[in-house]
């Protein structure tokens, strides 16, 4: 396996750029993108050979795509409550539209996701509290559409329809901690894609060194809307929470960005 310096990682990328559109390597991948590049660039899969490899990563994105990317899974606090599955489904959620089908009657489903900007159909936000140094999640019942009186009814015979409490939160501390760590200086490919005859095709055109991550950029994220919490539960699974991210703002949460 070649060993790459940042130097020869910038050339053998902006050679790949040059090549034009590339045939995908794993043909029927989603991620097709990702493993494509990595056998361009003769590396195995994420595993980037070269020094202080812990401290960079490889990260590729479709251009013009309204998919949200996941940045890391984490729980909300109290986690000793595992306040998912125990509170928001059980006191929240609504009927699985599986239930009865794939899954039994009494399947429930649990799936939001919100931002600090505008509330959900169902009535969650996020909430920064900068005096608690939080990210909290907020329950405003007047909030709720009209189409989803009937699972406000239920709601309040479940629990009422005052905030949520106790209310689940993230400390700043362990979302620093766990951005730090998963957010990686990167190497940050874009690449336009077409299909032809069912098989996809990829352009890697942009091409970004990003370092420094920046936590007040991710709080800046949260705040404005770009960065998203995902609740993904129902009553056989907890998919677990993500924070994910709006296409095309990857750069905003590392403090020096640099385009190739």
């Amino acid at each position: 396996m070649k060993i790459y310096t940042k130097e020869t990682l910038i050339e053998a990328l902006i050679n790949i750029r040059d090549l034009g559109f590339v045939q995908n390597a794993r043909h029927g991948n989603h991620g097709g993108i990702g493993n494509t590049l990595e056998e361009l660039l003769g590396i195995e899969e994420n595993n980037l050979p070269m020094p202080n490899a812990a401290e960079w990563e490889l990260k590729t994105q479709r251009l013009n795509t309204k998919s949200l990317t996941t940045l890391f899974h984490l729980e909300p606090s109290p986690q000793a409550l595992k306040f998912v599955p125990s509170i928001l489904l059980l006191k929240y959620g609504w009927r699985h539209q599986q239930a009865g089908l794939k899954y039994p009657e009494t399947e429930m489903s649990f799936r939001q996701t919100i931002n600090g900007v505008t509330p959900s159909d169902r009535g969650f936000k996020i909430v920064i509290s900068e005096s608690e140094k939080k990210i909290l999640v907020n329950f405003n019942y007047q909030l709720v559409s009209i189409k989803h009186l009937a699972w406000l009814k239920s709601v309040e015979n479940r629990i009422g329809l005052g905030e949520l409490n106790p209310q689940p939160y993230w400390g700043f501390a362990d979302l620093a901690a766990k951005a730090g760590t998963k957010l990686h200086n990167c190497f940050y490919v874009q690449a336009k894609v077409k299909k032809e005859n069912g098989i996809e095709f990829y352009h890697y055109q942009k091409i970004f060194k990003l370092s420094r991550f920046s936590f007040d950029g991710f709080l800046k994220g949260l705040d404005e809307g770009f960065v998203l919490v995902d609740f993904d539960a129902r009553t056989g699974h907890n998919h677990g929470t993500k924070f994910r991210l709006r296409q095309n703002r990857l750069v905003d949460l590392y403090e020096n960005s640099e385009e190739i």
